[in-house]
């Protein structure tokens, strides 16, 4: 049997890149799967019909801002309408508006935190009326190496990514009577379709500073996401898990 047949799971920002990594293993591994997308209706309900033939599964395209705190709510409803239950939610939306300190402005501060930590806050918060009244679920954070080493040019990114795990970490401790889950996982090098426009000889200089000698794929954060989300990871909660080659050995 699959790691994930049957369950129900909402992956927030899951168009590209490593969202949309993770709602193809779902999918692969037997779960019905909705993911959110905040522009670009036409690309994004596409994809839905195209991975729903492909996959024999039910997917859901749901236009919606995860920063939004009723928006969120919303979101949550209408999975839980449509499909009687949430078993997982991964928080994946997130963006970056790297600058140094002395030049970032209050605008892009606060618009990397709300889309990056206040969306947590209102997708977990939203999700957990569904989750308390199953006694049962997995909320999957994706945060960041950023949050746990920091970087320059990054301090709002950061300073997100590592609010997330301090999260994930008290939500954990308060909802794991109730036998929900609340883990992390901090991505570090992965290669998408952002990281193919940059400079060849950057990426690669990348690379060859990681151990494993590659940047990760998003099925490698995808695999960690099966695994949280799966009852493989039973005992498993309050944790951040990194994917990142070896970068934080």
């Amino acid at each position: 049997m699959a790691l994930l047949q049957d369950k129900i799971a909402l992956v927030t920002g899951g168009t590209r890149g490593i969202g949309k990594g993770i709602v193809e293993r779902f999918l692969a591994e037997g779960a019905d799967v909705a993911f959110t997308f905040v522009s670009s209706p036409e690309r994004a309900n596409a994809l839905a019909t195209e991975l729903a033939t492909r996959t024999n599964r039910k997917v859901m395209a749901i236009q919606s801002d995860a920063g939004d705190f009723n928006a969120a709510q919303a979101t949550v409803d209408k999975v839980v309408a449509e499909w009687g239950r949430l078993d997982i939610l991964v928080n994946n939306a997130g963006i970056t508006k790297d600058q140094l300190l002395m030049r970032m402005s209050e605008a892009d501060f606060d618009a990397v935190m709300t889309t990056n930590m206040k969306s947590v806050f209102n997708m977990s918060k939203a999700v957990l009326r569904t989750m308390l009244k199953q006694r049962s679920g997995s909320i999957i954070h994706m945060s960041s190496v950023v949050g746990v080493q920091g970087n320059a040019g990054q301090a709002n990114y950061a300073a997100s990514k590592a609010a997330i795990i301090g999260f994930s970490k008290s939500v954990a401790k308060e909802l794991g009577s109730r036998n929900i889950r609340s883990n992390a996982i901090a991505p570090g090098f992965i290669e998408t379709e952002m990281t193919a426009a940059l400079d060849p000889k950057v990426v690669e200089g990348w690379r060859e500073a990681i151990p494993l000698k590659r940047g990760g794929t998003p099925t490698d954060v995808a695999n960690a996401c099966v695994f949280l989300g799966s009852d493989l990871s039973a005992y498993i909660t309050g944790q951040t898990l990194s994917v990142c080659g070896g970068m934080l050995s």
